[in-house]
């Protein structure tokens, strides 16, 4: 058996059918292909790898106090999903039969799927007002708004001004995310390639007082956009560093599951899953409202603003940008810590709980 698993065949995979064909390329590169005999054991109820395992030949037991609670064979509808993908693990899984089973890095995907889900590019909404003041521009903006008064000051003090001609590239599509950036002075173009295209397509033109490159610093992800000057300007950019402890930082609240559950008991909070639809179907907290990520600007207007919202994914990840896109316009949210992990299962439902 090769250890090598096509990209192509990760499209028979949730949540894998949703990247781009560069990301799957990625994780068909890093994941790691194991065979089992008939009768080996996959995992063990408890285990804390934090790897989703996917079938890929063969049939596999999900067994719980010594009893087979299910069967699942590659190719059918079960087998597309992770296999009891909750950690730690809340069943034992057996080889019924020669099995091979491929390991995805949790981390990674949920990273990928952060960057995929995000993909829209967006920036702050500004209106009117003199070019030349985009300083006051700047801190009418809802993200501005919500920082503490000693942050915003830290935030001033720590940007670099730096000068730009036409035709410079700021970042690009696929870099690591390094700085924030505020236009003091300029035009620029935002541009994306997408799979399978020769030309780049254009999604906004920026200019004076407008914001970007948050998105791949709150979600540890790479661009995903190019930014082109089209005129001479300055910009003014924060490092990753800064930006995480004096921006992102006071806008991501976060908080543990025993006290979040307190909240949704009380009828202080309500759960919001951010994940994707097969993930949801699959395990969720009981009663917890679904919008995903790459739907929720979108839908923003089905969130009640009056509502206190804890976000929650696999990670922290997911959840953490939904909470900044919410925090600009407005809305309460709090980031479940930990994700789904610290979740015990009798608080969970779904097909594989």
């Amino acid at each position: 058996m090769s250890n090598k698993i096509s990209f192509l065949a990760l499209n028979n995979y949730q949540p894998l059918d949703t990247l781009t064909p560069e990301n799957l390329k990625e994780i068909a590169e890093k994941l790691e292909v194991f065979e089992f005999k008939k009768g080996d054991n996959v995992f063990k109820e408890g285990d804390k790898d934090d790897h989703h395992l996917f079938l890929y030949k063969g049939n596999l037991d999900l067994i719980k106090v010594g009893k087979t609670l299910k069967t699942i064979e590659a190719g059918t509808a079960d087998a597309r999903l992770a296999i009891a993908h909750i950690f730690p693990r809340n069943f034992t899984c057996k080889a019924s039969s020669d099995a091979v089973v491929f390991k995805v890095d949790a981390d990674l995907l949920d990273l990928m799927l952060a960057w995929d889900q995000t993909g829209s590019f967006q920036v702050e909404e500004l209106s009117g007002g003199d070019d030349d003041d985009w300083m006051t521009r700047i801190l009418q903006t809802e993200s501005f708004r919500r920082i503490p008064p000693a942050n915003i000051q830290a935030i001033f003090t720590s940007l670099e001004d730096i000068d730009v001609n036409i035709g410079d590239s700021i970042i690009k599509q696929g870099d690591p995310g390094d700085y924030f950036y505020i236009i003091k002075s300029g035009r620029c173009m935002v541009t994306r390639k997408n799979p399978g295209q020769e030309k780049d397509i254009k999604l906004a033109d920026l200019t004076t007082g407008d914001t970007f490159g948050e998105e791949a610093l709150i979600s540890d992800a790479t661009r995903n956009a190019s930014i082109v000057m089209l005129t001479k300007g300055t910009l003014s950019r924060l490092s990753k560093e800064n930006f995480l402890e004096l921006l992102k930082e006071p806008m991501v609240e976060k908080i543990d599951y025993t006290s979040a559950a307190l909240k949704v008991k009380n009828g202080q909070a309500i759960w919001l899953d951010v994940r994707l639809p097969a993930e949801f179907e699959s395990a969720h907290i009981k009663g917890a409202t679904h919008m995903p990520l790459i739907f929720l600007r979108m839908k923003l207007k089905e969130l009640d603003q009056m509502v206190n919202y804890i976000l929650y994914c696999d990670t922290e990840r997911r959840s953490s940008s939904a909470s900044y896109i919410l925090g600009e316009k407005g809305f309460k949210a709090s980031v479940l810590l930990n994700g789904v992990k610290d979740v015990p299962t009798e608080d969970l439902e779904g097909s594989n709980i």
